[in-house]
């Protein structure tokens, strides 16, 4: 999947954008990601989205880094999606999937009269971002499929082999990276690895250190 065509770089994207902040949630270039939207700073965020560009910012709590339990300080790199699907229930819910566009950094966090939280942010540091399939011939794909393999071989897991085969390099290093049971540092540094090469190289990475920690050996020095 391209990214939108009404994005084809920063200077296409805004300035300003509402921000949601979800520890643990990664969304990256072209990728989906499906939200259950109930809470009412956010069901109003998404309505105003709707009115507008149907931009919104994904991005992780620093629960580390300060802040306040309903304010906590934010990552400064987050990623950009649009709605491209949209649902409401009949309980007031928002059922909604983001198709990322690009990694933004935030410039500031503005004073606003909205329930929900709104950042000046730049897009200019990931152009390549919008370029589909990047940096594709460099990705160790051999390492990702190894790494897992041994990951749902450990925890007895069943998976698609024919779709995974099949896939491109950015959708698989991408999809797998936005769906691992990792923690929230984990996915900060896929999602600011500067280019696809590097980001299956941290997942392989931290997906043979969950490996290790789960099997209760130690690592050795080769």
């Amino acid at each position: 999947m391209s990214t939108h065509a009404g994005y084809k770089g920063p200077a296409d994207c805004p300035g300003v954008i509402p921000v949601f902040p979800l520890p643990g949630a990664l969304l990256l270039p072209r990728g989906q990601m499906p939200l259950n939207i109930f809470e009412p700073r956010y069901l109003a965020m998404i309505d105003d989205a709707l009115r507008t560009d149907r931009i919104i910012g994904m991005i992780q709590p620093d629960a580390e880094g300060g802040g306040s339990p309903m304010v906590p300080r934010l990552y400064r790199v987050g990623c950009a999606g649009r709605v491209t699907q949209f649902a409401e229930t009949g309980d007031g819910r928002y059922l909604i999937s983001l198709t990322g566009i690009s990694r933004f950094r935030v410039e500031s966090e503005l004073a606003t009269t909205t329930a929900y939280r709104r950042c000046q942010v730049s897009f200019d540091a990931f152009a390549t971002d919008f370029e589909a399939r990047a940096g594709e011939d460099a990705v160790d794909r051999e390492g990702v499929l190894k790494a897992l393999r041994d990951f749902v071989e450990s925890n007895e897991l069943q998976v698609d082999w024919a779709g995974i085969e099949e896939a491109p390099n950015e959708a698989l290093v991408n999809a797998l990276c936005m769906m691992s049971p990792f923690g929230v540092r984990e996915k900060q540094a896929m999602l600011e690895a500067p280019d696809l090469k590097t980001r299956a190289e941290v997942l392989i990475a931290v997906t043979e250190m969950e490996l290790v920690r789960s099997s209760g050996s130690e690592p050795t020095l080769q």
